[in-house]
């Protein structure tokens, strides 16, 4: 996925996904923010400014201020895995991350999204960013943005294997642990997280604040969403498990609330205290829903007790406790039973509680000024935060192979790294020819020119001149083999470069390229075919305008090239191994 706005996006079906227990997975993928294709201005382009990889001119997908991302998350469940990320780096005027989040989101994450095994070359500036208010984020202030999360299982991204990565200003999902990364606006914390999809009725419109009681100064306030008419709405916020919280609402309390436990396992379980009128009176139960048969089970009432601390002491059994002075009804949400896979409910149903609330009272059901510092608790880490991985990943990313529709078709990685006189001057020492990761550096000036068998792929011969002489033109016309691709690079600005392109005409280019007044070369020719291939080229650069690293794979064991067929070279082999075993 290559110079794109966004890379990848996968999204689910709605508040409940009817496609419930299934995942999306990517793997074995390249991301490229910006490659060297920098395109042409005109035509149907419509953006045209400077790239953050190379500060050249180049097309761009959306205007020069749109904030690109090779993976962005949204809903889930997504994993990516075993993929690489590449030339990400952002401008004076955008953002440019690996990773990002839909723009302005306002539904729900889940924090079963997950990154593993992933490799970031030194050109991604950002692996990771969360949005800053401005443009195109707008406030940053939506449902989705605040809840942005995703879990690193391996480390590969963060440095710290089976950590969680989340918004910095969200304390919902933190401890004191926690570490801070402010280019990413976001913190990598340790913890069990999942979500409460809460659902109410008769009263419209309402803002929902939760305060963990261990930050209780830091809420995370959700606008919801309406689903069903005026009279509902819905939220879903992603909460540390073992956790305490209180919530509040900007008006009247709502008549009816459901919270149902999503991505829970097992005996997870938090704490919750809903604020309510002094004189509220309540009918709670628990029940299981089937979505897929509209049924209800285990439908159970709760009882009241008379305190926190006797409700804290059976956290197992249904009980809920009103303290009328402060306004907050506590009571226990806990998962009873298992999950399979991806599913969000547990393998009976959604396990879900249900408030109704009864109250002759308007009043706006705020109930923080009350609750803390009554209900503060000291911060602290139900999961160690891990030890950072001491070494990074050595076998992350995707596997450099390229794919043919002919199965006996290999091609052959270059790289060519030409060195302008310039680009020393600013301290640049790099100039090489790799071919197949096996990398042939040369460090004076004058011409570097590498011979590759194009059947086998093997390096079949090298040589280097200073400058163009009787010599060098005599090695271009008669010392490269037929049947040779060949790879040509300079260094500083050698003698006689402005010479050297009428010789270079035998190797499949069209013409003696124009390289008055260029300052380096890098070229990709071929020795001995009648039809020249397609991919053969012949790059310049000058000034300003460097080379830099040019990439290339190139199709080998072509019949075009002299090449035998795959067929008939196994025919041969099988005749020569026969002769052998006669002769023996």
């Amino acid at each position: 996925f290559a110079d794109n706005g966004v890379g990848l996006s996968f999204a689910s079906d709605g508040s409940y996904p009817k496609d419930e227990g299934s995942s999306q997975e990517v793997r074995q993928s390249l991301f490229v923010g910006e490659s060297q294709n920098r395109g042409t201005n005109g035509g149907q382009n419509k953006y045209w400014g400077i790239g953050g990889t190379d500060r050249k001119m180049r097309t761009l997908p959306r205007n020069r201020t749109f904030p690109i991302r090779g993976f962005q998350i949204y809903d889930g469940p997504v994993r990516l895995t075993q993929s690489t990320f590449r030339g990400f780096i952002p401008t004076p005027e955008r953002y440019t991350s690996a990773v990002g989040f839909n723009l302005k989101n306002t539904w729900q994450l889940t924090p079963r999204n997950n990154l593993s095994q992933l490799s970031f070359h030194s050109n991604v500036a950002l692996r990771a960013f969360f949005g800053r208010p401005g443009q195109w984020f707008e406030e940053n202030d939506l449902d989705g943005d605040k809840n942005s999360i995703f879990h690193d299982v391996d480390g590969s991204v963060t440095g710290y294997r089976d950590a969680y990565v989340g918004r910095a200003d969200n304390y919902l999902i933190q401890h004191p642990d926690c570490l801070k990364i402010p280019e990413w606006n976001g913190a990598i914390c340790s913890g069990s997280y999942s979500q409460v999809y809460i659902q109410t009725w008769g009263a419209p419109s309402l803002s929902l604040s939760i305060n963990r009681d261990e930050y209780p100064n830091a809420p995370l306030v959700l606008r919801g969403i309406n689903s069903q008419g005026a009279s509902s709405q819905q939220y879903q916020p992603i909460l540390m498990m073992s956790k305490s919280y209180s919530l509040h609402w900007n008006g009247p309390a709502p008549r009816e609330v459901v919270l149902s436990l999503i991505n829970f396992d097992k005996e997870d379980w938090v704490l919750v205290g809903l604020c309510y009128p002094s004189d509220t009176t309540f009918q709670i139960m628990s029940d299981i829903y089937d979505r897929q048969k509209n049924t209800f089970d285990d439908i159970t009432d709760y009882g009241p007790v008379s305190s926190l601390a006797q409700l804290e002491a059976k956290p197992t059994e249904r009980k809920y406790f009103f303290d009328q002075t402060v306004g907050l009804l506590w009571f226990y949400l806990r998962a009873r039973h298992g999950r399979d896979g991806h599913s969000y409910c547990s393998t009976k149903g959604c396990e879900r509680v249900k408030v109704t609330a009864t109250t002759s009272s308007k009043q706006i059901c705020n109930c923080i000024a009350k609750a803390y510092p009554k209900y503060t608790k000291t911060p602290s880490a139900v999961v160690p935060m891990p030890v950072q991985n001491p070494q990074p990943c050595t076998n992350c990313g995707a596997k450099e192979v390229v794919f043919s529709s002919e199965p006996w078709m290999s091609y052959l990685h270059t790289q060519v790294k030409s060195l302008s006189r310039k680009e020393e001057e600013k301290g640049d020492n790099a100039s090489f020819i790799t071919v197949n990761k096996v990398t042939m550096q040369f460090s004076q000036p004058g011409f570097f020119l590498v011979s590759v068998d194009a059947c086998s792929g093997k390096v079949i011969k090298k040589a280097s001149f200073m400058k163009v002489d009787t010599k060098m033109k005599q090695y271009l016309k008669t010392g490269i083999p037929k049947r040779s691709i060949v790879l040509l690079a300079t260094r500083g600005q050698p003698e006689g470069l402005v010479d050297v392109a009428p010789h270079l005409v035998s190797f499949g280019l069209a013409k003696a390229a124009d390289v008055h007044n260029k300052e380096s070369l890098a070229m990709w020719g071929f020795q001995g075919a009648s039809s020249p291939p397609t991919w053969i080229s012949l790059q310049a650069g000058q000034e300003d305008d460097v080379l830099g690293l040019q990439e290339r794979y190139l199709p080998l064991s072509l019949e075009t090239y002299g090449c035998l067929p795959p067929s008939t070279k196994k025919r041969k082999d099988l005749e020569l191994l026969k002769k052998a075993t006669e002769q023996q």
